[in-house]
């Protein structure tokens, strides 16, 4: 790596680095032989690494040698190292596909160079499993089911591993089929896969025909390679493989050059460590998978065990792989020492003799023309002490539908022997864990066969975690894994610290983690730091290597703040020692000083563990652990509604497209939960569910479901029926929601009514009222409660009182009164603007002009008491909140141009202006009436469909203007040759032709056949004095003609475009018009229920009453905040345990619908046909045996029948008795029932 990056300075992955490739030759070497050994089999005419003599420096001779004759040709001395002139992408000629990498190396190349250059450079995915196929080579064929082994087993188990693939990567024997079969899945595998099937060839050089078309000292990008039909010293390379390794040792021709190499990558490739960039807990498992073979391929087989590498040998496939089989069956019988060794040469007494001879058996039966059948022993016996790291796999009888199961198996064999400190269970699992293999992990280590304990699980769960893998998560709590002692604070930091860096909330969070660090560098000094310490010691969170420098929870705090607002508190200033109400700056010396310390809290368990796994998950927008997140959460309805809170305004500052969208559609299915979740409940119990709604959540900041549906903008939500009426409940206060309109107006003019029977309340006796009674008395009468929590008796109050409260304090009253108030504050303002606005002073203003002033100072108030006094955040936020609200401009609108009228009017120089602005509030006071309306069943809807339809004049605008402003100014240059008025210009520009469309077209004016005579001149002067100028008749009648497009274009064209539009928009918005209303409707409710009961004027009088109250004799105001209702102890318990019932009854019946859904039956069906074929194969290979049974005891049968026959005509054997003759079937089934019973 360090060698790669010497030579090429740009990093991996660089437009630089892609471009440059003359570093390649500098570090990548090819082997040329220089040293001519003579083959005494070509008659001197080639060298014994099949070059020609004329290619060689040097010939190896007696002359040069002397008396040592060199007579074994060797690849590091007769060949030398020049830099590689074959490297690249490969292009197949008619292919089809894309380019594949390839590389001519030197067999000595150190594989950490290689293995850089194709993960890094050449951008394969880092493999979770290595399968190297060796065995299988030259033209012998394939037997049918090793083929359906690689089609179906291995490739199949590559893709759901995502592993890499080794073989030669030549068109012959297995290599061949691996191609294809990489091929077909390939085609057959979904577009977007993640797992990729990745096969790398590795082949020797000196065999590839054709590849002189490689080479080209600059590099191929791409060189085009065609296949043809080869010769039998040469093949051609496969077209389905991603990579080629081209292993030069100097020899042309032959076959095995190439081992070593490949041999020592795969043992540095199982070196490496699987996960997000090397963090999983195993390293990359490798298997070397037998097929076939002939006799070399055992001391390939021993010297990759000596390396503990694992193997997979297909018994029945050819001569090596059957050889492994039988000798591992037979030799298992007689014991060996793993430390006895035959290595010494000496012949081994006992047991060993016998192994070698049964071993000698074998290698004459499977290799006959072996010549040195004795060296091949030594092998076996070598093999066979490493028997622990060989599987075998019978693969026509046990078919290729388990090969990934045997694959891990193999490889949890080897684990085991490798790893003595760990069980085999757990290799078995980490090997599950990284290749997302579920399935296995339940049917073969989760079976119930097996008791877990927390440290087993520890480390995979933390794989599972970063991987993203919830099946996995799942298995593990459900099996031993205690998520309390699992997710501490220093886990949850990790688990931050490992997000992808092309992660919009890692982007975010390092955001916040600059910000501490550039507070720490621009400090001279901590609180109690020396000045200088920080920057000069070990632990400077600059410079130094303290955990101060990485991501803390600080940091996720900000950043949870940010997404969620001030719905709720900061989350994890508890563990980190902070003050909610500690300013930023302080908080952040704080955060600093602490992390440079020991930090005690990274030891502390987190205290909502799934709550805050749930927030992790959320923010990478990993949909699926998410959900399993929220499903072990509690406070369900909750969580969804902050999942979705997140997951918007993370929508917002996403840039990619695809993202951007997938975050929404989780939102949307969030809030979607949390609907049918308190839809179960409001089911179950109505009292329950509203105090679910109000309740505030300590896991959450104290935050509330209304308030967080509030932020995240859930209106389906709102749409629920259970939402609306405890909105409805508490909008009528104790009084019936069946009381007309009228009843209420007469009584708000007449008060001693409410004494009377016309409007009926509940009653408090009643037994639906009385579960309602505490939290609706906390909404209507905050002023009675006690700091303690508990409500008095409605019957402590007199009657009077009680009723006058009843009446006066409902939001539904005081809503009544400001809207009447409003209507007699417009007819005062328009009486006012209309008949008696009075010249400036001293003539005026009159008298009701000052009512009308004194009643918009009562609104200020207000407006002053909504910004600065509601809510509990600081005031800046509260005057964000206020601003945020559209209907709160159109009040400062309104209030800021009568403020300006007022000042103007009072002056006669601009008494005018102040009365034209004065008419213009008139119209902003009077479309606040809109608000108002929200609250209508019928008008509400309309009133958000009208300002949908608003939207969308502003784009039909936009192209009528285009239309405007092209006629108007052709058809003004051809009428007036000289005109230079600006008045004029526009009104003939913009004004007159935007009359057009409405009907208005001076015709007299425009066509030369009906002008009228009008005093005008062509002179210019006058014209600038302002005389009127003379028409132009010259092409008068292309005037005409863009008169007639212009209306065809405006009144037919661009007209239909925009009632198409409102059509559209009115058809889309009418379906969620009323959902959108509710939502509406909330928001109005809160914002009445918060309000005094008087409306203004009088609303003056409630403020001096609040004013004494709350600063003179220091009374809190209940009503902050909204719709709060805090939970402790038992209560809070009880409703936590009842939601959580609700919500296992919502996914027990979510699950119910699933399994009885057709995709569920279909798939289950699948599953019975496949195990039906199974079976039916099973019978049909049971069918064959038996018919070649009887076919083989028909045989014995005649051949018996002739040796009577021919005995009995014999004079040998005297018999005393005739031959016994075959009895007929009536008696052979008499002879079969008997046996029976």
């Amino acid at each position: 790596i360090t060698l790669i990056k010497d030579s090429c300075p740009e990093s991996f992955g660089s437009p630089g680095f892609t471009r440059r490739k003359s570093w390649i030759p500098k570090i990548i070497k090819k082997r040329v032989c220089t040293t001519f050994v003579e083959d005494s089999f070509s008659n001197g005419a080639l060298c014994q690494c099949g070059g020609v003599r004329e290619t060689h420096g040097s010939v190896a001779t007696g002359d040069y040698f002397g008396a040592a004759i060199v007579s074994q040709w060797d690849s590091s001395q007769h060949s030398s190292e020049y830099p590689t002139d074959a490297f690249g992408e490969l292009e197949f000629a008619g292919a089809g596909r894309r380019h594949s990498h390839f590389l001519r190396l030197s067999c000595d190349t150190p594989p950490q160079i290689v293995y850089t250059l194709m993960t890094a450079h050449w951008g394969l995915p880092s493999p979770n499993l290595v399968v190297s196929v060796v065995g299988g080579e030259g033209r012998e064929k394939v037997k049918t089911w090793v083929r359906d082994v690689l089609r179906n087993g291995l490739v199949r188990a590559a893709q759901s591993t995502g592993a890499w693939i080794l073989t030669g990567g030549l068109r012959e024997g297995v290599g061949r089929c691996v191609g294809e079969a990489v091929r077909d899945h390939g085609a057959a595998a979904p577009a977007l896969s993640q797992n990729k099937v990745i096969a790398v060839g590795v082949a020797p050089w000196g065999l590839v025909h054709n590849r002189q078309q490689l080479v080209n000292a600059q590099g191929s990008f791409p060189a085009r390679y065609y296949v043809q039909n080869t010769s039998r010293d040469s093949c051609c390379l496969d077209n389905n493989y991603q990579a080629f390794l081209l292993v030069d040792d100097g020899s042309v021709g032959r076959r095995g050059g190439e081992t070593a190499f490949r041999a020592n990558l795969e043992d540095y490739i199982s070196h490496q460590r699987t996960g997000i960039w090397g963090s999983g807990s195993i390293e990359i498992p490798v298997l070397c998978m037998l097929i076939s073979g002939e006799a070399n391929m055992l001391e390939r087989l021993d010297v990759s065990l000596r390396k503990s590498t694992p193997w997979l040998v297909l018994a029945g496939s050819g001569p090596a792989a059957d050889f492994i089989g039988e000798l591992l069956a037979v030799l298992s019988s007689v014991p060996l020492s793993p430390a006895s060794s035959i290595s010494d040469g000496e012949t081994p007494e006992g047991p060993i003799t016998e192994l070698r001879e049964r071993a000698l058996d074998k290698i004459r039966k499977h290799f006959p023309a072996e010549t040195d059948p004795e060296k091949l022993v030594d092998s076996a016996l070598s093999i066979f002490q490493n028997r622990d790291l060989i599987t075998v796999f019978h693969g026509e009888q046990e078919g290729p539908d388990d090969f990934d199961t045997v694959l891990l198996k193999a490889l949890v064999r080897a684990s085991k022997r490798v790893s003595t400190d760990a069980s085999e269970y757990t290799e078995e699992l980490k090997l599950a864990v990284a290749w997302n293999r579920v399935d296995i992990a339940k049917t073969e280590l989760f079976n119930g066969d097996i008791q877990w304990k927390y440290d087993d699980l520890e480390d995979s769960m933390t794989d599972a975690l970063i991987n993203d893998k919830p099946q996995f998560v799942r298995l593990f709590c459900e099996n031993g894994l205690n998520i309390l002692d699992y997710l501490t604070y220093r886990r949850l930091e990790d688990l931050y610290r490992s997000l992808s860096d092309s992660t919009l909330a890692y982007n975010l969070l390092q955001r916040r983690l600059n910000e501490r660090q550039g507070l720490a560098a621009s400090m001279p000094h901590l609180d109690g730091a020396m000045p200088g310490s920080l920057l000069d010691s070990p632990q400077s969170p600059i410079t130094g290597s303290s955990l101060a420098k990485e991501l803390s929870l600080y940091e996720v705090s900000r950043l949870l703040w940010d997404l969620l607002g001030d719905v709720c508190q900061p989350f994890y200033y508890g563990p980190l020692g902070l003050s909610h109400s500690t300013s930023t700056r302080r908080a952040l010396k704080q955060v600093n000083k602490l992390l440079l310390g020991d930090c005690p809290y990274r030891d502390q368990r987190c205290l909502s563990p799934w709550a805050s796994l749930f927030i992790w998950a959320v923010l990478q927008n990993r949909s699926d652990m998410a959900v399993y997140f929220w499903e072990m959460a509690g406070e369900s309805v909750l969580s969804a509604l902050s999942g979705c809170k997140m997951l918007r305004e993370l929508s917002k500052l996403e840039s990619e497209t695809e993202t951007k969208l997938s975050m929404k559609e989780l939102a949307q299915r969030f809030e979607n939960l949390a609907h049918d979740v308190f839809g179960e409940c409001y089911q179950s119990s109505e009292s329950r569910s509203f105090t679910l709604l109000i309740r505030k959540s300590p896991v959450w900041g104290g935050a509330t479901c209304l308030q967080m549906a509030t932020a995240a903008d859930a209106r389906v939500f709102f749409s629920h029926d259970g939402v609306q009426s405890l909105l409805s409940q508490i909008w009528w206060g104790d009084m019936d929601r069946s009381t007309e309109v009228w009843k209420l107006v007469l009584t708000f003019f007449i008060p001693p009514l409410v004494y009377t029977d016309l409007i009926n309340f509940r009653s408090v006796q009643e037994e639906e009222v009385k579960i309602f009674i505490d939290f609706f008395h906390l909404f209507l009468f905050p002023s009675l409660f006690c700091n303690s929590g508990s409500f008095p008796s409605t019957s402590k109050h007199p009657f009077v009182v009680l009723r006058w409260r009843q009446f006066w304090f409902a939001p539904v009253t005081s809503f009544l009164g400001n809207v009447l108030m409003y209507f007699l504050f417009l007819c005062l303002f328009a009486y006012v603007l209309l008949v008696d606005f009075k010249p400036p002073p001293p003539d005026g203003p009159a008298t009701l002009e000052f009512v009308l002033y004194f009643w918009v100072f009562t609104l200020v108030c207000e407006e002053i008491r909504q910004t600065f006094f509601v809510g509990s955040t600081t005031v800046l936020q509260r005057m964000k909140n206020y601003i945020q609200d559209v209907w709160n401009k159109c009040d400062l609108t309104a209030i800021s141009l009568f403020s300006l009228a007022l000042c103007c009017r009072m002056f006669p120089w601009s008494y005018e202006f102040g009365r034209a602005v004065m008419a213009l509030d008139f119209m902003v006071f009077t479309l606040r009436l809109i608000h108002i309306f929200a609250i209508h069943k019928q008008l509400g809807p309309k009133i958000i469909i009208v300002g949908k339809m608003m939207k969308d004049v502003f784009f039909f605008l936009f192209f009528l203007a285009v239309w405007l402003m092209a006629y108007g100014v052709a058809n003004q240059a051809l009428l007036y040759a000289y005109d230079p008025r600006p008045g004029w210009i526009f009104r003939r520009v913009f004004y007159r032709p935007y009359l057009h469309i409405f009907g208005q077209i001076p015709i007299h004016e425009m066509d030369a056949d009906k002008l009228q005579a009008v005093e005008c001149t062509n002179d210019t002067t006058l014209i600038e004095a302002g005389a009127e100028p003379c028409l132009s008749t010259y092409a008068n009648w292309l005037v005409v003609i863009l008169l007639v497009i212009y209306l065809l274009v405006t009144n037919i064209l661009l007209v239909n475009l925009l009632i198409a539009m409102f059509s559209y928009t009115f058809s889309k918005v009418q379906e969620n018009s009323d959902t959108h209303w509710k939502f509406q409707r909330y928001n109005l409710i809160v914002e009445y229920h918060s309000r005094p009961c008087l409306a203004p004027p009088f609303l003056i009088i409630s403020h001096i009453h609040l004013f004494f109250k709350r600063f003179v004799r220091g009374i809190p105001s209940v009503k902050i905040k909204h719709f709060v209702l805090e939970l402790r102890g038992r209560k809070a318990s009880r409703l936590n345990t009842w939601e959580a019932i609700q919500k296992e009854n919502f996914l027990s019946a979510q699950n119910k619908r699933q399994r009885e859904s057709d995709t569920a039956r279909l798939k289950r069906t699948s599953v019975k046909v496949d195990s039906v074929l199974k079976q039916m194969s099973e019978i049909r290979d049971h069918d064959r045996r038996l018919r070649v049974l009887e076919a083989e005891l028909e045989y014995c049968c005649g051949a018996l029948s002739w040796m009577v026959d021919a005995l009995s005509q014999s004079n040998l054997i005297r018999a005393s008795r005739p031959p016994p003759l075959l009895r007929g079937v009536e008696t052979l089934i008499y002879l079969s029932i008997s046996v029976d019973r």
